[in-house]
């Protein structure tokens, strides 16, 4: 079955940059909806970002507009989120989820139960 595999997390200051990556392997990676999430502790999961792999489309959340840019290398099966000008409210796991491409949408309207294939999440800490 599909593997999803995230990484490229870690600690940086207010202001840094970090660039996460997802992997997926063992299905056709090019022809899914590829969306970004992320939990804080003692919060719920939120929609980051998403790249609809069949043409390209993005969308992102109102937080993160301007700063967070997601794109995609079909030969490598893997999908980037840069981020620019972190803040500490950007803490959190961020989880790469793989489903339909019908399922890329705005990210306060994606339906988090529908993605069917997961990673492991990868930590994100910005401090002070």
């Amino acid at each position: 079955q599909a593997e999803i595999m995230e990484s490229g997390g870690g600690l940086v200051q207010v202001g840094g940059s970090l660039r996460l990556s997802c992997t997926a392997s063992g299905y056709p990676f090019n022809y899914y909806c590829v969306g970004w999430f992320r939990q804080a502790p003692g919060k719920e999961r939120e929609g980051v970002s998403c790249i609809r792999t069949t043409d390209s489309s993005t969308y992102y959340a109102d937080s993160v507009k301007g700063r967070f840019t997601i794109s995609m290398n079909n030969a490598k099966n893997t999908v980037y989120l840069q981020m620019n000008s972190l803040k500490p409210e950007d803490t959190a796991i961020y989880y790469c989820a793989v489903d339909h491409p019908l399922l890329c949408t705005e990210p306060d309207t994606m339906e988090h139960e529908a993605f069917g294939s997961w990673g492991q999440g990868t930590q994100v800490t910005v401090s002070s």
